[in-house]
């Protein structure tokens, strides 16, 4: 009698799911808001030195970073740097870069000040991670929040770069922790046919309701203090979780804590309006303490074991630096929404909308071209569209083109959110069994740690405008064909241990897609068909 079987009794998709669900999906929205409240709060509008006190109409010239005083002949110039800016700031929005006046020599500091909250992911995602481990998912999951919420409220008081810094770390630190956690939660309480579209479906609508709505919170304060404020308070709403929700089952079971497990499946059969016989949890609970006392026999397996042998070597630095540059593509083609000929805050909002078809893409295509080809594909098309907009951005006039070069920023983005998501079941299913959690969290904390450098990318574009978009097409190019080497993992049992992992696919060739092979097998079929008639 395990866990899935007990579900199924106390019911696994009734009331109790549901409201999981609508939880998830609150989550999804405070996720949303905090993650992108960076580049909200950091758009840089057109600008150009301030008049100075010695301005002359026909022999002076305001440039973006230098005023330029021509004498009365015209024949010599002095050219000094600006002190102060006038900004064309979009709906009189008031930004970090544009209060603080971190342009020209000093755009160094926004870079550098947000590289700090990546950092703060890394350190965030093991600690957290460590935590939900020793206190449970659920209360783990609500600090997290809180301390994210808190990073950005603290970071709307600052004024300075060591304390944008600063506060920036503390908000990185809940960086994902926070839907990692939810994810789990319900997951585990959620029926196995109904956990692909549930949860894609619930992250790609609410997640896509928090990148829409953000803009226009920005617009509407007007003052990127004021959006702090605005998108740190639904956090708080997290504290009444504990109220309505359980903790993982699974957590409780492994730390031996069987009565509070069944107490708490009751309440959910409770909930759901369904009656369970005391005799299904003793059978239940019996499982289990046999399980936790077989499990004392250890396995040896560890993550740095897959580094020992060549096959799983490989398969680890590949999976490593591919989580690397999908991170880093998706934080940059996200972020990345300025000089386009449209307002930034509307493009913001317009693009939000393809985490929704992003998901739906996974869903449909992703069992039928298998999970190979699904990181392929997206990569490869991702890699091509964000070159074609950096070539588009770097070559037409954005106040002619601006609908064009918005909508490859969309459809960059779009490549961007099915890479990423395509990437993260790919990887946990060929990382095998034995040490699936500690490779999973690895890969992504790595990720995480490399997308600091993020913001210098982006920094880059006021050298070149179209060099980030040129530079990460470069990276996803690397990543597709990196992706090729990797082995097809669709209709195959997963590796368990480490020996099994070593030999998973062996001679499989690096073109193999499940999709080419059964037409390949129906042609077979047909042919052989043909020649016995």
């Amino acid at each position: 009698m395990d866990l899935q079987r007990v579900l199924e009794k106390c019911g696994n998709f009734g009331p109790y799911q549901i409201l999981l669900l609508g939880l998830y999906g609150y989550t999804n929205i405070v996720s949303s808001l905090h993650y992108f409240s960076q580049t909200l709060i950091s758009f840089t509008p057109s600008h150009s030195c301030s008049k100075p006190e010695d301005f002359r109409p026909n022999s002076t010239s305001l440039l973006t970073c230098s005023v330029i005083h021509y004498d009365e002949d015209l024949s010599s110039f002095r050219d000094y740097k600006c002190t102060s800016w006038d900004f064309e700031r979009e709906s009189n929005y008031e930004s970090v870069t544009t209060e603080l006046e971190w342009v020209c020599d000093d755009a160094y500091k926004l870079a550098v000040g947000q590289s700090f909250f990546f950092i703060g992911s890394a350190l965030g995602s093991i600690f957290f991670g460590y935590l939900a481990d020793r206190i449970g998912r659920l209360p783990a999951c609500v600090l997290s929040t809180l301390t994210g919420a808190s990073g950005d409220f603290f970071t709307s008081f600052v004024g300075s770069l060591p304390w944008f810094s600063f506060t920036r770390f503390i908000s990185g630190l809940s960086m994902d922790t926070q839907y990692v956690l939810m994810y789990i939660l319900v997951f585990e309480y959620l029926s196995p046919q109904h956990r692909t579209f549930g949860l894609n479906i619930i992250l790609g609508v609410f997640y896509s309701i928090g990148l829409m709505i953000s803009p226009w919170m920005a617009i509407w304060l007007g003052n990127w203090r004021s959006y702090l404020w605005a998108a740190s308070l639904p956090a708080l709403g997290m504290l009444l979780f504990p109220v309505y929700l359980h903790e993982s089952v699974e957590w409780l079971l492994t730390k031996g804590k069987f009565d509070k497990a069944v107490n708490n499946l009751k309440s959910v059969a409770k909930f759901n309006r369904r009656q369970v016989e005391d005799s299904v949890f003793d059978e239940f609970i019996k499982h289990y303490r046999e399980k936790l006392n077989s499990s004392q026999k250890k396995s040896s397996d560890t993550f740095m074991g897959m580094l020992r042998t060549p096959r799983l070597r490989k398969f680890t630095i590949i999976l490593l630096v591919k989580s690397m540059i999908i991170t880093i593509a998706f934080d940059i083609l996200s972020r990345n929404v300025e000089g386009v000929g449209i307002s930034p805050f509307k493009l913001f909002s317009y693009s939000g909308f393809v985490v929704l078809p992003g998901g739906l893409t996974i869903i449909l295509f992703q069992n039928k071209i298998g999970r190979k080809g699904m990181a392929c594909a997206s990569l490869f098309v991702g890699a091509i569209i964000t070159a074609a907009t950096g070539y588009l951005v770097g070559t037409l006039d954005p106040a002619n083109y601006s609908v064009l070069l918005g909508v490859m920023v969309c459809l960059a983005r779009f490549g961007a959110v099915v890479a990423y998501d395509a990437e993260a079941q790919y990887a946990a299913e060929i990382i095998p069994t034995s040490v699936r959690g500690r490779g999973v969290a690895n890969i992504h904390v790595v990720g995480n740690a490399f997308a600091f450098f993020s913001s210098y990318i982006i920094y880059l574009g006021t050298f070149y405008k179209p060099l980030p978009s040129f530079l990460i097409s470069f990276l996803l190019l690397i990543g597709g064909c990196l992706c090729l080497t990797l082995p097809e993992t669709l209709h195959k049992q997963l590796p368990q241990t480490l020996e099994e992992g070593e030999v998973f696919a062996k001679g499989e060739k690096w073109y193999f897609f499940p999709c080419f092979s059964r037409k390949q097998k129906t042609n077979k079929s047909e042919s052989q068909l043909e020649s016995a008639n």
